[in-house]
């Protein structure tokens, strides 16, 4: 008979059969309750097991269960930035949902580059996670598009699953986001409730959610007839530093008119803001600002923020949902945005 070191004094770890034994449950049922299984066990028989396996300080091994069901029981995801809230909130999306099916999560920021990103899949595949959820906007021209999307598609064909957050451009499973609607929306709303004249402080060229954002902007203020020249699009790092960065180049050089500066993202808005105010000027009143994704952030700045809402938590669900096969989630379509006026833009009379 082998001695499995339970009770003997030896160092041998002990089994999952060990689990089993001790919880008194069959070997299939200690298995379901500790490794992420999608059938589901009897809560009494979870918890025991449970109960068992930390008596017998019980760790399972990962790297054989990877190899015998040719997945592991995580979630990897690829986010541009994690100090961005626009990815933090999604990100904690992701968990609140991998907590419903028992998933772990794991997450590593790109700090959009293309290259990085690249480097970052060909690893995870070797990890074999069973969703790699890609939430990072890429850039609209990159040479390295071709051989990402192949490093994703040899991942789908050994098992895993692929989800892209904003938009479709590889081919993949997608939680679309409407960035150019929502621009356009907010650009409707602005010239309704008085502004004419507009700057935009946006990302680096060829950035594709900040290009959809400008370029729903522009057709929003065309049908409505606001006015955005060309040298009131001011370019900078998609951050909170860029956007004041931005609005610093815009002040510096003088607004000429400009009534309200829209940042392509609320991270930017913010360091706009900052910048109005260290000029010597009150945001609102001397320029209104509008931003986008409705980061938590900006219900509390002053004056609290004009922006597009986004359901940045329900993109994070959404996607692991997709990624898991739920019928509901691939048939929602894009994610709707929302107009949310603040007192950052004040009723012009006109």
């Amino acid at each position: 008979m082998t001695d499995s070191g339970i009770g003997t004094g030896r160092s041998a770890p002990a089994t999952l059969h060990d689990v089993a034994r001790e919880a008194g449950v069959s070997l299939a049922t200690a298995s379901r309750s500790l490794n992420g299984s999608t059938r589901r066990v009897n809560e009494a028989y979870r918890k025991r097991v449970l109960e068992a396996a930390a008596r017998l300080d019980y760790s399972p091994n990962l790297s054989a269960q990877a190899v015998a069901r040719g997945t592991t029981t995580t979630v990897a995801l690829l986010v541009a930035d994690i100090a961005d809230p626009y990815f933090s909130s999604i990100a904690a999306g992701v968990v609140a949902e991998a907590d419903t099916d028992r998933l772990i999560v794991t997450m590593a920021a790109t700090e959009r580059d293309p290259e990085r990103e690249l480097e970052l899949v060909r690893t995870l595949r070797g990890q074999r996670p069973r969703v790699m959820i890609l939430a990072g906007s890429r850039p609209t021209t990159d040479p390295t598009e071709g051989a990402l999307a192949e490093e994703l598609r040899a991942y789908e064909r050994s098992g895993g699953r692929v989800v892209l957050i904003s938009r479709n451009e590889l081919g993949l499973r997608t939680v679309l986001v409407d960035n150019r609607g929502g621009a356009e929306a907010l650009a409707r709303e602005l010239v309704g409730i008085g502004y004419r004249r507009f700057a935009v402080i946006t990302g680096a060229e060829g950035l594709r959610t900040a290009a959809d954002r400008v370029d729903g902007f522009r057709d929003g203020l065309a049908a409505t007839g606001g006015t955005l020249d060309d040298d009131d699009v001011i370019r900078d790092a998609f951050t909170r530093d860029g956007g004041y960065s931005g609005m610093r180049t815009l002040l510096e050089r003088g607004l000429h008119g400009v009534e309200l500066v829209f940042a392509a993202n609320d991270v930017m808005a913010v360091g706009a803001l900052s910048a109005i105010r260290d000029a010597g000027l009150v945001p609102g009143t001397d320029v209104a600002v509008a931003g986008f994704d409705d980061i938590p952030t900006v219900r509390d700045v002053t004056p609290a923020l004009t922006t597009v809402r986004v359901p940045l938590e329900e993109l994070g669900r959404r996607a692991l949902r997709l990624a898991l096969d739920d019928a509901d989630a691939a048939d929602e379509g894009a994610v709707q945005t929302e107009v949310v006026l603040r007192e950052s833009t004040p009723r012009i009379p006109r």
